[in-house]
């Protein structure tokens, strides 16, 4: 009996704490931010992306070079390979193995130069949108703000993405 009275109310304050939970949430104000949308369409992400590009075309371009010596090289081979003597076919194969060498490491610098690069000035992108996320919030007096891929619906006046764009858009 006196099991069936802990039992009974375990589950009276369980519920309550259900209701109390549920009311709480319903007085909170959420909205979603679409944050791949934001950074798809704000200017100053293109911008970057050009700065990047601009910062590191010669490096692009030397790995370009390389690229057409090593093409040039295996075309020669195939081509005069037969024509060649042996220690001239050794020969370009020693060049052909440094020049594709020499791309790797330097394809492999380029790219981890590059990554680093784009991370700093994603991270400025970054910290700008959520500076203007926490001004809509603040001024749209929303408890909670999510990203929409963490979210299976949201109606669509709980979105703030559109607002999220027009406010850093104007942000230097």
């Amino acid at each position: 009996m006196n099991k069936l009275i802990r039992t009974i109310a375990m589950a009276t304050a369980a519920s309550g704490f259900l209701l109390a939970s549920s009311a709480m949430a319903a007085d909170q104000k959420i909205a979603v931010v679409n944050f791949q949308e934001v950074m798809g369409k704000i200017p100053q992400t293109a911008t970057v992306m050009k700065s990047l590009e601009e910062e590191f075309k010669d490096e692009k371009a030397v790995l370009a070079q390389l690229e057409q010596d090593i093409k040039y090289q295996q075309e020669k081979k195939k081509r005069d390979g037969s024509l060649m003597t042996a220690k001239q076919v050794e020969e370009l194969d020693s060049q052909i193995g440094a020049l594709f060498q020499d791309y790797q490491v330097k394809g492999k610098a380029f790219q981890q130069k590059t990554g680093v690069r784009k991370n700093e000035e994603t991270n400025k992108i970054i910290a700008l949108v959520r500076q203007a996320i926490d001004k809509i919030a603040v001024k749209g007096d929303y408890d909670l703000v999510l990203e929409q891929s963490a979210v299976v619906y949201a109606k669509s006046d709980s979105t703030i993405t559109d607002e999220v764009v027009e406010q850093v858009s104007k942000l230097k």
